[in-house]
C-alpha cells in the first residue's frame, strides 16, 4: 500500500473514490468543490436521499462524469463533540467503506476533519493506521484459489491535507510502522497452533533478529529454566511434548547506559486448561493464549522501523499447557525463580506461572520499568467488554502514560485497582500463595499475583484477554495492544 499526501485542491485532482468527511453543521470546501463539478447533483442526491451528516453515518454517491467517479461522504457528527474516540470510529467506518468497494486508488479528504485538540498529522496517522488495519489477509493456510477471491485492489491511497511537513510525513512513517508490527502479531495469532508452537516462535525471533544489528537475542531451553529455578514455569511446560522457551529480545536504540524498557509477554501457544481442562466448545481459540507474546515481537518490529531512540527487552514466555502424563495436579506446589512457592489450585490458571519466573528473569536487565501484556483472565471480558484491556500498575506516572499512549492510538486501557485489600485473596495453607484467588475480582487477584515478583520496580500489567481477538464471523487476531505499546515507546522516547 502506497500513501500519498497532497496540499492540491479537490478539483484539481483525479480519483475512482474520493472520502469527503462532513460535519453536521457548517460548510465543506471539498463538497462545494465537488457538487459544482457535477452540476449540483451532491446536492441534489442529498435532498433526494435525506442524507444527514450524523455520527458514522455514509453515503455512497456514483458520478462517472466527474473526475471523482465515486463519492463517499462520512458524517462526522457535532464538530464540538469531535473528540480522540470519535476519530478513531470515523477512521474505521473510512476504511470499512473504501474496502467494501475495493477500488484500486482512494482519495481521502482530511483536510478539513482536524479540530481543537485534534491535529492534522494525527487524523492523517490514524486514517492510515485504520486503513492498513481493515486491509489485512490473513493467507498463510489458505489456497490459492481462497487467496485470489480475498485479494485487495487497493494500491494507493492519497492524503488531502492543508500543510505537507515533517510532521505529517512522520505520521505516516509511524502508521506503517504499527501497522507492521500489528499485522506480525496478527499473523502470528492467526496461525494453527501446531504450526505456531513455542520453536515456531524461536524461529520468529531470529527471523526478525537478522534483520537488524540492533536486534540481540538470547534463548533459554527448558534446560536452562530448571537450572535457574524457574519451578513455575516448568509446571506449565512439563505437561506437553513440546519444549517451552524463554527468549529474550534487546533492542538497542539508546547508549548502553540508558535503563532499557522491559515487556513481557505470556506465550502460551496453545491452552487446554491443564487437568483443569477447559471445556470443548470454542477451545480453538486457545490458539491466540500467545497474543501476548506475539504482541512483544510486533511491538520490537515496528520499534525497529521508527529507529527509535530508546532501549528495550522484549520477553516471550512460551509453552503449550497440555494435560500430559507429566502435567502438573491441583494440589502441586512449586519452587519460582524468586524462591517464593506457588500452591497450583488450577492448572488453567498457567499464564501467571509462566509469567511470574519471566518477570524475574527479566530483572538482570535492571530496566527502567516493566509491562507485562497478557490474555490472562476471563473475568476481565466479563468486566471490560472487547473495548478496552484492563491496566494494573504499582505506579501510578507508569500508568497514566499508557492510559494516554492508549487513548493517542485508539487501543485503549482501562486502570483497575491493585489495592493490598484483594491480596489476602491469594493466601495458602500449604504454600507463600496460591495461583488463584478465588470467584471474585479475578482480573485483580491475577495481577496481584504478578505484584508480588516486581515489587522493586516499576510495573504495569495489561490484560488484554478481551482485545486480542475477534471471536464468531470475524475470527481472528487483532494485533493489540501493539499500537499502545508503540505509542507508549514513541512517546517515552522523547
Amino acid at each position: 500500500m502506497q500513501f500519498i499526501t497532497t496540499t492540491k485542491d479537490i478539483s484539481k485532482l483525479y480519483s475512482q473514490c474520493t472520502v469527503i468527511p462532513l460535519f453536521d453543521r457548517g460548510k465543506s470546501k471539498n463538497f462545494s468543490a465537488i457538487d459544482e463539478i457535477s452540476d449540483g447533483f451532491l446536492k441534489k442526491t442529498i435532498a433526494h436521499t435525506a442524507f444527514v451528516p450524523k455520527f458514522k453515518k455514509c453515503l455512497v454517491v456514483h458520478t462517472p462524469h466527474t473526475r471523482h467517479k465515486t463519492i463517499i461522504l462520512v458524517g462526522l457528527g457535532s464538530k464540538t463533540k469531535f473528540n480522540r474516540n470519535r476519530l478513531n470510529q470515523i477512521a474505521a467506518q473510512i476504511a470499512a467503506q473504501i474496502t467494501a468497494l475495493n477500488p484500486k486508488s482512494v482519495l481521502c479528504c482530511l483536510s478539513e476533519m482536524h479540530t481543537r485538540g485534534l491535529d492534522e498529522a494525527l487524523c492523517l496517522r490514524q486514517s492510515a493506521l485504520a486503513l492498513h488495519q481493515t486491509l489485512y489477509r490473513y493467507t498463510t493456510t489458505r489456497s490459492h484459489d481462497k487467496n485470489k477471491e480475498l485479494k485487495v485492489k487497493l494500491q494507493q491511497c492519497t492524503f488531502q491535507i492543508c500543510e505537507e511537513n515533517t510532521t505529517t510525513r512522520r505520521a505516516i512513517k509511524e502508521a506503517d510502522a504499527i501497522a507492521h508490527g500489528t499485522n506480525l502479531a496478527r499473523d502470528l495469532g492467526n496461525l494453527p497452533p501446531n504450526i505456531c508452537t513455542p520453536t515456531y516462535m524461536v524461529q520468529q525471533a531470529r527471523k526478525l533478529v537478522r534483520s537488524s544489528k540492533k536486534l540481540h537475542l538470547r534463548v533459554l531451553q527448558e534446560k536452562d529454566m530448571q537450572r535457574m529455578g524457574m519451578g513455575a514455569f516448568m509446571s506449565v511446560s512439563q505437561g506437553s511434548s513440546e519444549p517451552g522457551y524463554l527468549i529474550c529480545i534487546e533492542y538497542r536504540g539508546a547508549s548502553k547506559s540508558k535503563a532499557p524498557v522491559a515487556i513481557v509477554g505470556k506465550g502460551i501457544t496453545f491452552d487446554t486448561g491443564g487437568i483443569s481442562i477447559k471445556p470443548s466448545a470454542t477451545m480453538d481459540e486457545m490458539k491466540f493464549d500467545m497474543s501476548g507474546a506475539g504482541s512483544v515481537l510486533g511491538t520490537l518490529a515496528s520499534c525497529l522501523r521508527l529507529a527509535l531512540p530508546i532501549n528495550v527487552v522484549g520477553v516471550l514466555a512460551c509453552a503449550e499447557n497440555m494435560p500430559g502424563g507429566k502435567a502438573s495436579r491441583p494440589g502441586d506446589i512449586v519452587n519460582t525463580m524468586s524462591k517464593q512457592t506457588v500452591e497450583i489450585l488450577n492448572t488453567d490458571a498457567e499464564g501467571r506461572l509462566v509469567l511470574c519466573d519471566a518477570l524475574t528473569y527479566v530483572q538482570r536487565y535492571k530496566p527502567e520499568c516493566i509491562i507485562d501484556v497478557a490474555t490472562l483472565t476471563g473475568a476481565c471480558v466479563v468486566a471490560l467488554g472487547q473495548v478496552t484491556c484492563g491496566l494494573m500498575a504499582n505506579d501510578q506516572a507508569l500508568a497514566d502514560e499508557l492510559l494516554s499512549a492508549g487513548e493517542h492510538a485508539g487501543d485503549y486501557a482501562w486502570q483497575l485497582p491493585l489495592w493490598d485489600d484483594y491480596q489476602c485473596q491469594l493466601d495458602s495453607n500449604f504454600a507463600d500463595m496460591a495461583n488463584i484467588g478465588g470467584r471474585w475480582a479475578g482480573t485483580i487477584t491475577a495481577a496481584c499475583f504478578l505484584s508480588r515478583y516486581t515489587e522493586k520496580y516499576q510495573w504495569a500489567h495489561l490484560d488484554v484477554a478481551g482485545v486480542a481477538w475477534h471471536s464468531g464471523d470475524k475470527k481472528g487476531s487483532t494485533g493489540r495492544p501493539v499500537p499502545l505499546l508503540t505509542q507508549f515507546l514513541i512517546s517515552h522516547s522523547k
